[in-house]
C-alpha cells in the first residue's frame, strides 16, 4: 500500500483548519494523512483531533524555524491566519511570510493560502468613501492577507490562493446573527443595502481545501474563490424566520452607522461590508457557487446550514 501523503494544517483547532483536519480524518482511504499544527497540543480541541486520528504537532506561526520542522515531510501545507486574535494586519503578513518560507525550506509540493482581497486595490487610501484605519488600511483583516499573497510567490512555493467568504458561523461565534430590538422583534443588521453577501459554512472551507489538494497540481499558481450562497439581507432574514419559527426582519443600516457600533473591530467590519456592497458584482463573481460545488458536492446552502446549527445562534 502506498504511503499516505501528509498535509500539515495550521490553525488546526480553528474553524477553517479544523474543517480540513476533519475532512482528511473522515476519508481514511483517500491517500492522505493529516498533521494538525497548534500552539497547544494539550488543549481539548487538539486532543479531540488526535482522537480522530490526526497527528498533533506543536507549532507557532510566529516561529519560522519551528514551522519548517513541523512541515518536514509534508506533501501539502494549509496556511490560515487569525486576525481577530490580535487585530494586527502586520502580524498576519509576518506570519504568512514565515509559513511561506518554511514551506519552501521543507520542500512542500503544494501550499493552500487562505486569503482575501487587498481592498486598497479598489479603494485607495486617498479615497474618502471609507475611513483609513491604522494609517494604512481600509479593511485591515482583508488587506493584510491580500498583501501577504506575494509572500508565497516570492518564496517560490507551489501555491493555490483560496479566496474565502463570510462565515454563516459568525452568527454563532461573532455576534452577527439576529438581535432583539427595543420593539422585541429580532433583526438582522447589516450595512449592505439590497446587495448580496457571499457566505459559506466554515466547515465547507476545509472540505474545499481538501478537494483542491486531491486534485493535484490543477490549481497550483491559481487564485480560486468559494461560496455556499449569495444572499441579500432580506433573503437571509427570510431564511432565519423560517428556520427559527420567529419573525426576523432585515435592518439595513449604513456603513457609517455600523462602524459606530463600538464593538472590537466594528470599523474594520463596517468597511468590509461597504467594500462588499460597493463592489458586489466583482465580489460575488469571484466566488462561484457552481465551482465550489464541483469541489465539495456536500456544500451546505444557507437553509441547510440553518437546519444543522439554528439552535446554536444566540438570539437575545
Amino acid at each position: 500500500m502506498a504511503e499516505k501523503k501528509i498535509i500539515a494544517v495550521t490553525g488546526a483547532t480553528g474553524q477553517q483548519g479544523g474543517g480540513l483536519v476533519r475532512a482528511i480524518s473522515n476519508d481514511p482511504n483517500g491517500g492522505y494523512a493529516v498533521r494538525a499544527l497548534t500552539r497547544d497540543p494539550n488543549s481539548e480541541k487538539a486532543k479531540a483531533l488526535a482522537k480522530a486520528g490526526a497527528e498533533v504537532v506543536a507549532a507557532d506561526l510566529d516561529d519560522e524555524a519551528g514551522l519548517k520542522k513541523a512541515f518536514e515531510g509534508a506533501y501539502g501545507v494549509f496556511v490560515v491566519t487569525n486576525f481577530w486574535e490580535h487585530f494586527s494586519a502586520e502580524k498576519e503578513i509576518a506570519q504568512a511570510t514565515n509559513a511561506a518560507k518554511a514551506a519552501k525550506a521543507a520542500g512542500a509540493k503544494h501550499v493552500i493560502w487562505s486569503t482575501l482581497e487587498d481592498t486598497r486595490k479598489w479603494v485607495p487610501l486617498s479615497d474618502n468613501r471609507m475611513p483609513t484605519l491604522n494609517g494604512k488600511y481600509k479593511v485591515p483583516h482583508f488587506d493584510g492577507k491580500g498583501e501577504a499573497d506575494r509572500a508565497f510567490s516570492d518564496a517560490g512555493v507551489p501555491t493555490t490562493w483560496l479566496l474565502t467568504s463570510f462565515y454563516w458561523d459568525n452568527m454563532i461565534f461573532f455576534g452577527t446573527g439576529p438581535k432583539k430590538g427595543p420593539d422585541g422583534k429580532l433583526a438582522l443588521t447589516l450595512p449592505i443595502a439590497d446587495k448580496k453577501l457571499s457566505a459559506i459554512a466554515a466547515e465547507d472551507i476545509g472540505k474545499c481545501a481538501y478537494a483542491i489538494f486531491k486534485r493535484g497540481g490543477e490549481f497550483i499558481g491559481k487564485k480560486v474563490g468559494i461560496a455556499g450562497g449569495h444572499l441579500t439581507g432580506a433573503e437571509m432574514a427570510a431564511g432565519l424566520t423560517k428556520a427559527l419559527g420567529r419573525e426576523v426582519v432585515y435592518n439595513a443600516v449604513t456603513p457609517e452607522v455600523y462602524r459606530g457600533f463600538g464593538f472590537p473591530g466594528a470599523e474594520d467590519m463596517g468597511n468590509m461590508f461597504q467594500f462588499k456592497r460597493d463592489f458586489n458584482d466583482y465580489y460575488c463573481g469571484a466566488r462561484s457557487i457552481e465551482f465550489t460545488k464541483s469541489l465539495n458536492p456536500e456544500l451546505l446552502s444557507f437553509d441547510a446550514w440553518l437546519a444543522k446549527y439554528k439552535d446554536k445562534i444566540p438570539l437575545e
